[in-house]
């Protein structure tokens, strides 16, 4: 009784600056695939490797990232996550300079490993920084912020990563002597800057977070984790819950990564490429803003039944926007990302429960998840390719259905 009678407001806002300064660094990879494939006369295959280095790092450093933190505590979890993403961001000065592709893939999953390991270990704290109750509420508003962030990266990331001109790979060859070195030295520059700032910030929020008093919850270590492993897979609802991971963020990437090819289509909105870029944004925003709404009625109503009723509309949204086919296909699809708002949250906090001292092993095991991210856009494509590009909408609808079914019995834990 006496711990639920702490306040956790500054925690909470401490931990809430975390989550957007994270998806600031995250959405600047959308920024770097272009840059980079300018700067190194990059295929598309070649260019898409930035992302895979991204995802691949949480797949990798997940399960590994759980039991650190199962061992070490949140607090100490959050402060190794920041400083090893600060190397990753250090890194990109000597990448830069040396105009090293390789170690620009090396300085993303270094820095995607501190990221996995920030929300191996933040996840569960905010989880449990209160009443079991309003988890998912207060997990769903500090991820809005970390869609604040994602908003506003690419914005950041446009004035000074993409200050430069960016010249194609043939413009690059007229160049010679001094006009080749130069831009060389004008691209490098403008990614070395904002990175060492990003370091700057990473080493200084991990300075405070040291200094500052965050509560110790009893849930947070495990001491005797040795040849108990199994235990987390007899989890169902962990189990289950890593399948949900795994469909949203698929189904979120995959959709984000085919709505501009999609709204260009005559038979669909045909727009332009830039104009369809700004109809993606909506997609986006819609997450952030659905986050804000999202946290208030899960304070009236069950977090698995929001998650269910919200799944079920975008299972309806994406059957229409197939059957109907013109322009309404447009707006339903991106009324997708306001209803897709809570799910990451909401998953990850039902998925949890009830696990006590294995809660942050879970978290990294339900990390672990975020690969799909990197597989479901590539199941779509196939399906793209051998029917049509709306037809492969069916792929997310899929893994919604299964993230409503999750929410309807999936998430009950076992007694």
């Amino acid at each position: 009784m006496k711990e639920k009678s702490i306040s956790y407001k500054g925690p909470l806002a401490l931990l809430t600056a975390l989550f957007f300064m994270w998806g600031l660094i995250t959405s600047l990879n959308d920024i770097l695939v272009p840059h980079l494939k300018s700067l190194f006369a990059l295929s598309y295959v070649q260019a898409s490797l930035v992302q895979f280095s991204f995802f691949f790092a949480y797949f990798v450093m997940s399960y590994p990232a759980g039991k650190v933190v199962s061992k070490l505590g949140y607090k100490t979890g959050i402060i190794l996550g920041l400083l090893v993403a600060a190397v990753g961001c250090a890194l990109f000065y000597p990448a830069a300079a040396l105009r090293s592709y390789p170690l620009f893939l090396l300085s993303l999953f270094i820095l995607a490993s501190g990221l996995t390991l920030l929300q191996v270990a933040a996840n569960p704290y905010v989880n449990s920084l209160g009443s079991a109750d309003t988890a998912a509420s207060r997990l769903n508003l500090t991820q809005a912020f970390n869609s604040l962030g994602t908003t506003l990266g690419p914005m950041l990331g446009g004035i000074f990563i993409l200050s430069a001109a960016v010249l194609g790979a043939d413009q690059i060859k007229q160049l010679q002597g001094d006009a080749l070195s130069h831009y060389y030295a004008a691209e490098s520059a403008s990614v070395q800057m904002p990175y060492l700032l990003l370091t700057a910030a990473l080493i200084l929020i991990a300075l405070v977070i040291k200094f500052s008093k965050l509560p110790v919850l009893s849930n947070e270590t495990e001491q005797t984790q040795d040849g108990k492993d199994h235990r987390l897979w007899q989890k169902k609802h962990l189990v289950y819950g890593v399948i949900g991971i795994f469909a949203y963020v698929g189904a979120e990437v995959s959709i984000g990564s085919y709505l501009i090819s999609l709204l260009e289509r005559p038979d669909i909105a045909a727009l332009s490429a830039i104009d369809a870029s700004q109809k993606l944004s909506l997609y986006w925003g819609g997450a952030m803003v659905g986050r804000f709404i999202g946290s208030v009625l899960m304070t009236k109503i069950k977090a698995n039944r929001l998650l269910a009723a919200n799944a079920l509309m975008v299972v309806l949204l994406i059957a229409s926007a197939i059957v109907v086919h013109n322009r309404f296909s447009m707006w339903a699809i991106l009324a997708v990302g306001l209803f897709n708002s809570i799910m990451f949250p909401t998953i990850f906090s039902l998925a949890l429960n009830k696990l006590g001292v294995m809660t942050g092993r879970a978290s990294g095991v339900l990390c672990m998840g975020i690969v799909g991210g990197a597989l479901v856009p590539i199941i779509q494509a196939l399906v793209a390719d051998h029917l049509s590009l709306l037809a492969s909408f069916i792929v997310p609808l899929v893994c919604y259905l299964y993230i409503a079914w999750y929410g309807c019995l999936g998430y009950r834990p076992a007694h």
